[in-house]
């Protein structure tokens, strides 16, 4: 298990840090004013986007990039430190193509969309023309088991016609959003195959019946791009935007999530570094008491729990990373979820001690904190709760002992 960067990885770490540095982090104001305002700050994002292209920074995180699709291709172990960089500026990832939702909707249309589809809308993608969205997600069930969800998706001669309703879909709302992967149900059967009811369809976001109902805000903030509750009122597409074959959906649902939650893993750990400087020049600075908070000894607790749980955390996502690159995404399975829980439960932590330090201006817009905090927050529902996750480690956990039954025996001891 070698976690070792190889001089390219590390060059290609240094080229993305001082590009954030020279040209994401001074917009950044900007892009805050605009997306305050009401405006998508695409005025922002695409001359960057230009540049990072032109620099060789362009769709990073996909390791299964062909020789003719525009991008560096990269490993999953030597892009998480990149996910890392881009994380500590929440909307960066826009800028070099590896935001989410797009990225898994690459990874899908990678793994199961045909020439058509590939030519209408993974080369769009990839080329950072259009976004995406992954329409999953339903108010009305507990999606976590995404055997629940209930959205329509019926053949009628050579269409598909959706009904159903959706939430929480990122990107819904963003300006150049262009196509949805609907997930849905396609076989009503009652005694069908839970695992193999659903499929996933191509919706273009301007087909009839489909209805952007409203941008939901996360704990009172809104995102630009959307965390939108969608309606599908008989929405007709084409039978050739199925993706994959039907019944498939749950299996890509699955095959999806996995680099994704890496992704989003380094991004967290990313804001947690953010967060950790943040708080330790905001000690170096602040007196109270006619003593340095640095000087406090609960302050500097805080600034040492936070260093060594940012580290081990960053651990075990690499492990995870170096694992799918080993032996492919669903040998890397538990290790997900087990980031998943650390990563999200690490950012409300960390950013927490920091709003501690800063006072009442980590309450405000001033500095990033409570942007920070909501977002960690909603992480601990974001590709699934944190108990689906601790349910599939404790699962293998049990399996593992199952299958050794009787191997602790020589541990007790016989009076």
């Amino acid at each position: 298990m070698d976690f070792e960067y190889s001089p390219e990885a590390l060059a290609m770490q240094q080229t993305l840090r001082r590009f954030v540095e020279r040209e994401v982090l001074p917009a950044n104001n900007e892009w805050h004013r605009l997306a305050e305002s009401g405006t998508y700050p695409l005025v922002v994002i695409e001359p960057l986007k230009a540049k990072a292209k032109a620099a060789g920074l362009w769709n990073l995180f996909l390791p299964g990039l062909k020789p003719d699709e525009p991008g560096t291709r990269m490993s999953n172990l030597d892009y998480a430190p990149m996910a890392e960089i881009m994380g500590r500026i929440p909307w960066a990832s826009e800028v070099f193509n590896c935001n989410a939702p797009d990225t898994g909707n690459i990874e899908l249309l990678h793994l199961a969309a045909n020439a058509e589809q590939r030519e209408r809308w993974l080369k769009p993608l990839l080329a950072g023309e259009i976004r995406s969205a992954f329409a999953m997600t339903e108010p009305d069930v507990a999606s976590s088991d995404a055997t629940n969800i209930r959205t329509s998706i019926r053949r009628e001669g050579d269409s598909y016609v959706i009904n159903g309703r959706k939430w929480f879909i990122t990107n819904a709302a963003h300006p150049n959003c262009r196509i949805a992967i609907v997930l849905g149900v396609t076989d009503e059967r009652p005694d069908a195959d839970p695992h193999r009811r659903h499929s996933m369809v191509l919706v273009p976001m301007d087909t009839p019946g489909l209805t952007v109902v409203r941008n939901i805000p996360i704990m009172h903030h809104h995102s630009p791009d959307g965390h939108c509750e969608l309606v599908f009122r008989d929405v007709r597409v084409p039978a050739s935007n199925l993706l994959g074959e039907e019944g498939q959906g749950f299996k890509l649902a699955q095959a999806r999530l996995g680099p994704g939650r890496v992704h989003h893993c380094m991004r967290t750990i990313g804001q947690c570094e953010l967060a950790l400087e943040l708080m330790c020049e905001r000690a170096l600075e602040r007196r109270t008491f006619g003593k340095y908070l640095a000087d406090f000894a609960n302050v500097q607790d805080w600034i040492a729990q936070s260093r060594i749980e940012i580290d081990q955390a960053r651990l075990l996502v690499l492990r995870a990373a170096w694992l799918m690159d080993k032996q492919g995404n669903a040998a890397a399975r538990v290790d997900v979820s087990a980031i998943k829980v650390v990563a999200a439960q690490l950012q409300t932590r960390v950013v927490d001690r920091a709003m501690q330090v800063f006072g009442a201006m980590g309450l405000t817009p001033d500095v990033p904190l409570s942007y920070l905090w909501t977002w960690g927050r909603a992480l601990r529902f974001i590709d699934g709760p944190d108990e689906v996750h601790l349910r599939t480690v404790a699962r293998a956990e049990l399996a593992k002992a199952k299958a050794n039954r009787g191997s602790t025996a020589p541990y007790y001891r016989v009076s």
